[in-house]
This record gives C-alpha cells, structure tokens and sequence, in this order.
C-alpha cells in the first residue's frame, strides 16, 4: 500500500551511523535503528533535502532515548549526562519535557512503550508515582488528549482516568493561589534562568498557567469520552473559570503581551516566548486583539533572529546578560521555546482572524529552525544556541548532544503538512505549506486510528502519478483529492 520505497531512505540513516560515536546505547543500537524506523515513523519525500535529512535525523535520535528500567520503557532527556543533581536519578528521567515526548511520539505505529513510559511516571515507584514527577511544570493531559486523537485508544484514557484526575489536584494543592492562578519558579518550568524572574522567585507566570488551562481542557475532553458527563462540565467551567483569570491578569496592555507577574506584584516588564504559550491552547478568545502580541514575532528588535526564534525580546537592556552555559533563558534560542511557539503560530492562523502572521511566516520560522539543527556541517540537537550565530551554547559538553527537549517530527506533521487529529472518523489535512514552496512532497505511513494515511501533494500529478493537487490515501485508497494546497477532508 505505500507510496514511497522506504529503501529509497536507507542511506540517510546510515550516514548518520558512520559519524556517530555511539557513547551510550540504549534499547536500540544503532545497528538496528534503520529496522526501527522502517517499522515505526512516517516516511517523508519532499525537494528540500535539508529538511528531510533533519525529519529522519530527529526520528533516529529520539530512538537513542528509549530504554528499559525495571519493568517499564522510559525515554531520557541526555544520552549522556554529568550531573549528580539531586532531582535525576540513574536512569536519567526528567519529566521537564513529557509534553513534547508524548506529541512527538504520537505518530509511531507502537504505542505500547508509550504506555508503559506513562505509567513508569504515575505507577512506576511501588505503584506510586515517582518523586521528581512533579519537580516539573506540565501540560501532560493535554499531550495525552492529542494522542488519544491520533490513536484512538479509548480504554487507555478510562484506565487511567482517575490517575489523571487525582494528579490534576495534587497540582492545585501544591501551586494554585488564592486567586485561583498558580505560580512555578523559573526552574521547575524548566527555563531557569530568566528576564521576568528566578531560580526561587514564586512568579504567576504564563507557562503553568495556560498549561492547567490545557490541562483542564482535555480532562473535560476525557471524560466526556468514558461517560463522566458531569465531571466534563465540571472541567469544563474550570477552564474557562482559569481562561478569564489569565486574560483579566496576565495581559499587559502596555506591551500587548502575555507577561509573568511577580510574586511582590506588578508585571514583570519584559517580553518573553512564554507569553506565546496561550495560543498553543488556543486559550486567549478571538475578536479582542490579542493576536498583537504575534507582530513581535516578526520583529528583529523582538523575537525574529537569524538562526530562529529568541526566548525574550532582543530589545530588553538585560537581553543575554545572564552569562553563558548555565541554562539561561534570557534570550537565547531553546528548541524546547521553539516548538512551542510553532505550535502556538500554527493555532492563530488556523483558528483566529488576524492578518499578523501568515503560513509563509510559519514556514519560515520553521526552516530557520530545521536549518539550525545542525553543528560541524552535521545533523544536531542540543540544549540552545547562540542566536546570532548558531553557536550551541554547551559546546562540546556531552549532555547536550540529542538533547531529548523538543519536537520537530510532530510539528512537520500536523503543521507544516497538516493532520490535524480529529474525536471521529474525519481525516483533516489542513496545511501550513505555502502552496508556492514545494511542488510536490508526500507523507506516507502515518499510523492513525488503526489506519495508515498517506498525503500526498503533487502539483502536476506527474511526480507521483496519483492525480494532481492534493490527495488523501487511507490503507493506500484514494479517499479525497483538490486541486488546492489547502483543508482537505475525508473519512476512514
């Protein structure tokens, strides 16, 4: 049923074999990585050659994560690390990430380790969960709710619902407000150093904020699907309840942003990629002139420099000025800022009316970041760089190399090529490619539902000779087809 001749891609994957080290090998060596990915991701043909490199790279390098502790599969964030820190244990587990994990790792045909990666954190520590699980901030439910969408699998929700909703207030025990707002140190949000705060500073800030609005979203959403109706509406007043508390407090209209209020009170005076964050929930309501906040995604003087995009205004006096090495978050690029700012873009132009930011504005942002991932003339993902000149800021310190931090998988798929998951059997394909870009590319074997979907964009219908324009294959049937680069439907 496939489209594409996976051998076609065999090469690229052994190149990266032959300049890897291979310090550490974990459950999959990289002898057996092409067998892997042949069996597991989604395969990609496009005419950018770069980009699909760093496609396969990422898919290859996520695999180096995947272990066995104990009796359950986990992913680490550092293949390796030299570190004695308190909150990561020996098997280098940190839930820092686990959002971006579960949306990259949505798209793989086995999901069982997925499974078992969730409950190691929940159920993992003498059926308790484990203690660094909440060191933290998250929007894990979220994650979980947009898997679900892609896998379908709705006992997995019903069998850990409970789970979900007795962690859920363990959160607002430990870190909501009497406002009903909740506060996180700079740290635990996995952004230590930075403008707007501090390593211990108890700021109100736009990250676990928007992520307890997500998070409450898709527990609406959860249980909904296993019958809890009551419960549904109940999260679902609780999110909106937390949507007009972010809106009423977090908004500055001095700067038309999302801005971290301090824990003395006032705002913390300064632009920061956290305060795209609202958007990736789609939290802040249309028709109200949020969307200004994206012109300074285009700014030079703001987020927009050349090698990606910065995690805080390059026009702040203290841009940059924490030193060097020591996880700053005061301007540099972090891939893990980044694929959320992608996605949080990606849900203005589809779901707002603004004509502030554009596809060719996502596209960009996203060939600036595929372009950066690479060090020495080769394939790289590290913690962050220098936004200037690419420089990867923890050089040549092992625990950067395949930093586990980011998605870039999940953001080509449902972004740029546009599956967009959806609670029944309608398939979606809203895309994000400017249709004067590629002539043609196709994505094919993308597990979905217990079915393969293949996408194919061919603007002659001569380079794959499945019809011009736009065509969507379910099990290699052709169910939809436009002549358009634009939102397509079908049915499984």
């Amino acid at each position: 049923m496939a489209v594409l001749d996976e051998g076609d891609y065999r090469g690229i994957v052994e190149s990266f074999n032959e300049w890897d080290d291979e310090a550490v090998v974990n459950l999959v060596p990289n002898a057996a990585s092409w067998d892997w990915m042949a069996d597991q991701v989604p395969f990609l043909d496009c005419p950018d050659e770069d980009l699909r490199e760093i496609y396969y790279f990422r898919w290859w390098a996520l695999r180096k994560h995947l272990k066995q502790v104990g009796d359950y599969y986990v992913y680490t964030e550092f293949i390796e690390l030299d570190t004695k820190a308190w909150f990561i244990p020996p098997e280098r587990t940190i839930a820092s990430a686990l959002g971006h994990h579960f949306m990259e790792t949505r798209w793989l045909v086995d999901q069982s380790k997925d499974d078992s990666y969730l409950d190691y954190w929940m159920v993992g520590k003498d059926g308790g969960p484990q203690g660094h699980f909440h060191r933290y901030s998250s929007w894990l439910y979220d994650a979980l709710w947009q898997r679900y969408l892609v896998t379908g699998d709705k006992a997995f929700i019903a069998d850990r619902f409970d789970r979900f909703e007795a962690d859920y207030k363990l959160w607002q025990e430990e870190k909501q407000l009497e406002s009903g707002l909740y506060w996180q140190a700079d740290v635990w949000d996995a952004m230590e150093e930075s403008i707007s705060g501090g390593r211990h500073e108890k700021n109100v800030r736009p990250t676990i904020n928007s992520y307890m609005f997500g998070n409450a979203v898709a527990l609406s959403n959860m249980a909904a699907l296993v019958g809890k109706h009551e419960k549904a509406d109940a999260y679902h007043a609780e999110a909106e309840a937390q949507r007009k508390r972010v809106l009423d407090t977090l908004w500055s209209e001095e700067l038309t942003f999302f801005e971290s209020v301090k824990e003395t009170g006032g705002f913390a005076n300064v632009r920061e990629a956290i305060g795209f964050i609202p958007w990736y929930f789609n939290l802040p309501t249309k028709g109200n002139g949020y969307e200004e906040a994206w012109k300074q995604v285009l700014d030079p003087e703001g987020f927009s420099a050349p090698y990606g995009l910065t995690t805080a205004e390059q026009r702040h006096p203290e841009f940059r000025s924490h030193g060097t090495g020591y996880c700053e978050w005061d301007g540099a690029i972090w891939p893990y800022a980044t694929s959320q700012t992608l996605v949080a873009m990606g849900n203005v132009i589809r779901n707002y009316e603004q004509e502030v930011v554009s596809k060719e504005d996502f596209y960009d942002a996203f060939l600036s970041y595929t372009r950066a991932q690479r060090k020495n003339g080769l394939p790289y993902i590290g913690e962050y760089q220098d936004e200037q000149t690419g420089e990867w800021l923890k050089g040549d310190n092992p625990r950067s190399k395949f930093y586990h931090h980011s998605t870039y998988a999940d953001l080509l798929i449902a972004n740029l090529i546009g599956i967009r998951p959806q609670d029944s059997n309608r398939v979606v394909i809203d895309p994000l490619l400017p249709e004067s870009v590629w002539d043609w590319f196709c994505l094919d074997g993308v597990p979905y539902r217990g079915h393969m979907l293949t996408v194919i964009w061919d603007k002659t219908g001569q380079h794959y000779g499945k019809g011009a324009g736009l065509t969507l294959m379910v099990d290699g049937a052709v169910v939809s087809q436009s002549r358009e680069l634009g939102r397509l439907e079908g049915t499984l």
